[in-house]
């Protein structure tokens, strides 16, 4: 695919993401936060299925969803997508960039909905500020979507095996948001709602605009004439 398909491509499925989250956000802030019945019947079934194993494993997971690991796998990938010194100092920083600038914009979408958590007493985790979208969720999500961007680009051999790990990775954290009781089931939909809009939009901004020689290339392909060549062997 060229850059204008990736673009159009990104930028579609951005929109589409987009608008689906802003019927549900609609929706939501239209019910003054209250939970929907998917969500009370969510709540309720993850209240009567808490074994221990399985709660210690949530906490576990959930714990990735947030502070520096995050930001360390975005930084990681952008360091191992490029081929240059410039192309990876370029990729870690849009990444870095893409993900603190949605963590902005999510805050401001919690403080404009205010919507209230589930009760207190249900939680098997600590948590703090307001519901939708859910942080961690969303967190999770982006950073694995820009984890898989760069496997697709440059893992050279099961970069299948490798995608399906990281997605699930991403749709596990939100799932243990629910399972914990923290969020609603609907505020994990709108985190993933929300990762996947606006990293489809940073994708499509990276495509339209970045020069051609700071845009890593899949790793079947070669590198253009004079750019990041080995040296020549003197004795030729």
């Amino acid at each position: 695919m060229n850059r204008r398909d990736i673009a159009d491509l990104a930028g579609g499925v951005g929109l589409g993401a987009w608008t689906a989250f802003g019927l549900l956000t609609m929706i939501v802030i239209g019910r003054a936060g209250a939970p929907l019945a998917q969500d009370d019947q969510v709540l309720a079934w993850s209240l009567h299925h808490r074994p221990d194993e399985l709660m210690a494993l949530a906490r576990g997971v959930t714990a990735t969803g947030t502070g520096a690991i995050p930001y360390l796998l975005v930084v990681l990938a952008g360091l191992l997508v490029a081929r240059t010194a410039w192309q990876r100092l370029t990729a870690a920083t849009l990444g870095l960039l893409c993900l603190t600038a949605g963590q902005a914009l999510r805050y401001g979408v919690m403080h404009l909905v205010q919507r209230p958590r589930p009760p207190h007493a249900a939680w098997a985790v600590h948590a703090s500020g307001w519901a939708f979208p859910s942080g961690h969720t969303a967190t999770a999500a982006l950073t694995a979507l820009l984890v898989i961007l760069a496997i697709r680009l440059r893992a050279p051999r099961g970069r299948n095996v490798l995608t399906g790990v990281v997605a699930a990775w991403g749709l596990a954290v939100g799932l243990t948001r629910a399972a914990l009781a923290v969020h609603w089931c609907t505020d994990v939909l709108g985190g993933w709602l929300f990762a996947i809009g606006w990293g489809g939009l940073c994708l499509c901004a990276a495509s339209w605009w970045l020069p051609e020689r700071l845009i890593p290339r899949p790793a079947n392909t070669s590198p253009k004439p004079g750019e990041d060549r080995a040296p020549q062997d003197p004795g030729r």
